[in-house]
């Protein structure tokens, strides 16, 4: 009953509805009079609309296009850079690239920004995603035509939304940064807009891999997003990197510094640490880029990746076999054992003019992707210190976190010693190196050289810090400390040092110390360790290990 009560006043209030829509007919006349028949609605008025909304469409992606006119782009030019567009193309497979928020415009009103003339379709940023190699990966890349690429609230927002799809799908991110800073005009929005993602690319950080390159400036608030992403590479002589530019610091400290020296690439690949690399122009940048991206997991939850392999895993390399010196206070390069041991002796060494005491860098074995983590014999004796320390484990929890195996070449005497390096804290940086040794949970394969001397021993790798496979080369020395040293502190104020130096030497100056208490897995020929370490990732590519639930570790930082 309730229902039919219901269903009668719905009928009652639609006819209601219809006789006072017939009283606004024309000519219709009050309530009760014949209503004329309404007129067909003539389809030609939507087809004029359709064509006007479609020229609107075309005239916006082709000024889209040209970002800030061919007068800007002309000058982008001659100052030897390619266009936002131009570097996205170069960048990605040819065709792959599918653009977001084409249309998008700032929305400032203030200062005259409300002109037609100063409404860029898309604004001062390209952003989307497409593919290299085959494989997904989100690019933004900045328009300096537009603004000087500067940073707004709209800018900020298509950036935001390409990381938020990145982390939903799962897949890089990759940003182009070529940019004056924050757009003065709309004040604190484009600060949000920087904090806004600041906080992507640290929810992003340990999910998928963050790659920042440099391509021109990037001053102020805005060096803060390629700091907190994986890797940062620059452009010679074309990217700066600093969070005063060279006025401020003069009216500051009144120092005299250019661009070059004080944000330079070769103050921030060799001095800072700041940047990992830097590459002779935008093109050679881009396409080193796309080499890099290859060794590269798409996210945490997929392995490192393999590739179709030329290189025999049996290859014997005859030439470690004497590449060691005899006596132990001589040099040798080793990145003369990375690249004779790796696939094809393809080596991306990462950060190669910075704490050149120690090597890192990605390298494929029997073709899976690896870390190779080496003490530098050549640079200070291979002693680690305190740029080194901090190099080695950023670069050891990037590996682990992404699920690549890391290789170990140790041939270190131990910390570097001195003033200098205490007052700098080498306690807490020495212990970063430790940590991220010890909370890796990835393949981890050691193989001792020569000097594995003190804690230096102990940090790198060693058994202890859960290895799982340990070699020795027959002249490897695993020790407290040098034989020298360890006599002048054994016998002080004995006799026949040199005999007691023999000694030493014939009990501890060998890897059977080591061998004996489990400590190395085997002592190997050194022309055998490619395969060696080939047959051990195949077999630790299964390998499942867990560390204790936690919020998060309390590395020293």
């Amino acid at each position: 009953m309730a229902a039919l009560t219901a269903v009668r006043s719905s009928s009652r209030l639609l006819t209601g509805f219809n006789a006072a829509y017939r009283s606004l007919i024309p000519g219709s006349g009050l309530a009760g009079a014949s209503v004329r028949p309404r007129l067909p609605l003539q389809p030609r008025w939507y087809a004029v609309s359709h064509l006007s909304v479609q020229e609107r469409i075309e005239n916006k992606r082709k000024a889209a296009l040209v970002g800030g006119g061919q007068t800007r782009i002309e000058a982008q030019h001659k100052r030897g850079k390619l266009t936002a567009r131009e570097r996205v193309e170069l960048l990605l497979d040819s065709g792959t690239f599918v653009e977001y928020d084409t249309f998008v415009e700032h929305r400032c009103s203030d200062f005259g920004m409300e002109a037609d003339q100063n409404k860029f379709p898309g604004d001062s940023v390209v952003t989307g995603q497409g593919r290299i190699n085959g494989r997904l990966v989100y690019v933004f890349s900045q328009d300096f035509t537009v603004f000087g690429g500067s940073l707004s609230g709209a800018h900020a927002q298509k950036i935001c939304k390409i990381m938020d799809q990145a982390l939903l799908v799962g897949a890089p991110v990759i940003g182009l940064n070529d940019s004056g800073g924050a757009r003065i005009q709309e004040g604190v929005e484009s600060l949000a807009g920087y904090a806004d993602i600041f906080l992507r690319n640290v929810m992003a950080s340990g999910v998928v891999p963050q790659i920042s390159l440099i391509m021109g400036p990037c001053a102020g608030g805005a060096v803060y997003s390629p700091a907190l992403t994986d890797f940062t590479f620059m452009v010679k002589d074309t990217s700066y990197l600093f969070i005063t530019g060279p006025d401020v610091v003069k009216s500051v400290t009144n120092e005299d510094v250019t661009q070059e020296e004080l944000g330079g690439a070769k103050t921030h690949t060799a001095v800072s640490g700041v940047a990992h690399r830097a590459f002779e122009n935008d093109i050679d940048a881009l396409l080193n880029l796309r080499e890099f991206f290859n060794f590269l997991p798409l996210s945490n939850k997929d392995s490192a990746p393999v590739i179709e392999c030329q290189d025999p895993s049996e290859r014997l390399v005859p030439g470690l076999d004497t590449i060691v010196p005899f006596e132990n206070t001589k040099a040798y390069d080793m990145l003369d054992i990375v690249r004779g041991i790796v696939d094809e002796r393809e080596f991306f060494e990462i950060m190669p003019n910075y704490a050149k005491n120690i090597v890192v860098g990605f390298a494929r074995m029997n073709g899976r992707t690896v870390g190779i983590v080496g003490n530098q014999p050549k640079v200070a004796s291979g002693c680690l210190d305190i740029n080194s320390s901090v190099k080695g484990a950023r670069f050891v929890r990037f590996c682990d976190a992404f699920n690549i195996p890391i290789i170990t070449f140790v041939d270190v005497p131990g910390f570097l010693p001195g003033t200098a390096q205490e007052y700098g804290g080498i306690i807490r940086h020495g212990a970063k190196l430790l940590f991220a040794f010890a909370e890796a949970t990835v393949p981890k394969i050691t193989v001792i050289t020569r000097k594995a001397y003190g804690g230096a021993y102990d940090v790198m790798s060693s058994k202890h810090l859960r290895g799982d496979v340990n070699y020795a080369w027959p002249s490897a020395e695993v020790a407290v400390m040098g034989a020298k040293g360890a006599v002048q502190i054994i016998f002080r104020g004995k006799e026949n040092q040199a005999e007691a130096e023999a000694e030493y030497v014939e009990k501890f100056a060998n890897p059977f110390p080591a061998a004996v208490r489990g400590f190395v897995d085997d002592i190997i020929q050194p022309s055998t360790t490619r395969m060696r370490i080939c047959r051990d990732l195949e077999v630790l590519a299964s390998k499942q290990q867990k560390n204790p639930w936690k919020k998060h570790a309390n590395i020293p930082l």
